[in-house]
């Protein structure tokens, strides 16, 4: 039996020589991300010295440290001894937003395309799309990008082949079978849906993301009109 077959979650490996890797499951669940979301608080909350960053992922966590602060095998055995206190974790339940949407064409670049890859009519793919309460696994990308899952595998459509130089701010966009939104103009493959008139990033502020790891989202579909007025 190889070693990756007898390995158990959560475990830990050297992912570089400044970074380690948790990881805790192999697929893409809600309880999975639970243990994310409890270990991600937890090393967080312990202020470990020497570490730089700690990014979650659907499955897994990737620490980096400053090996000049601290010992890769200090770090490792303090990680591990984190991982045994996962019960110790008190997560409060979940925020749930409204996110406003319009799906007008002039903002839905290819709601057209998301509709023929799955014999769809705009009209469906808008409903089916505005119908689910999302989960964010975590944030990534560009700060305050939301992964979410549990999308209706009915309008699930593959990334553009060519992706975009330039998205524009607070595009709603579907990438496989997961949504997301874009908080700043940036490149992207995703298949632009809509648009919000909401800022989710705003450096500025002490919470600079409108979205956290953890939140339920809900998806409410607005006029044009609409969307200028709270843009405005």
């Amino acid at each position: 039996m190889t070693e990756q077959l007898t390995k158990k979650y959560p475990y830990i490996q050297f992912a570089s020589d400044r970074s380690i890797l948790i990881k805790i499951g192999d697929e893409i669940s809600r309880e999975i991300h639970e243990r994310v979301l409890n270990f991600f608080l937890l090393i967080g909350s312990a202020k470990l010295s020497g570490i730089q960053s700690i990014h979650p992922a659907y499955n897994s966590i990737l620490i980096t440290f400053d090996p000049c602060i601290i010992h890769p095998h200090e770090i490792s055995e303090s990680v591990k001894a984190l991982l045994t206190r996962e019960s110790s974790v008190n997560i409060h339940d979940p925020r749930i937003i409204e996110i406003p949407v319009c799906y007008d064409e002039e903002f839905a670049l290819d709601i057209s395309v998301v509709a023929r890859h799955n014999s769809l009519t705009i009209e469906q793919v808008i409903q089916i799309h505005s119908q689910p309460e999302y989960l964010v696994y975590f944030l990534g990308f560009s700060p305050g990008f939301p992964y979410m899952g549990e999308m209706p595998k009915e309008i699930a459509t593959p990334r553009l082949q060519t992706p975009r130089i330039k998205v524009p701010e607070g595009s709603v966009a579907i990438g496989g079978d997961h949504t997301g939104i874009y908080p700043l103009s940036s490149p992207g493959g995703w298949n632009i849906i809509g648009r919000t008139p909401l800022r989710l990033f705003s450096p500025d502020k002490e919470e600079p993301t409108l979205l956290k790891m953890g939140d339920k989202i809900k998806f409410i579909p607005i006029t044009r009109k609409e969307f200028e007025e709270l843009k405005n």
